[in-house]
């Protein structure tokens, strides 16, 4: 089963790397990529989050779940620059 749709990342893929590594949300998203793809985790992060908690690790409320970021576009350097040449 695909777990994020914009890295190809498999829910297998992420629990084996939880397995393996014990790791949180941040370091599974860097492991795997899921999260990091187009849509910034929108649709992939609940489930990212709900995998990387370990029930007897600490309590749910206590869990800083990933946040969101826009997609980031390159831009090229005269566009930043403007149209003033100065």
């Amino acid at each position: 089963m695909i777990l994020c749709r914009c890295e190809e990342v498999t829910y297998e893929t992420v629990r084996a790397t939880k397995e393996k590594y014990q790791c949180d949300a941040r370091e599974l998203k860097l492991r795997t990529r899921a999260g990091m793809g187009y849509c910034g985790g929108r649709v992939c992060r609940p489930l990212l989050d709900k995998i990387s908690q370990n029930k007897n690790e600490r309590l749910e409320s206590q869990v800083i779940p990933l946040k969101y970021q826009p997609p980031v576009r390159p831009i090229t350097f005269q566009r930043m620059q403007g149209d003033h040449h100065g």
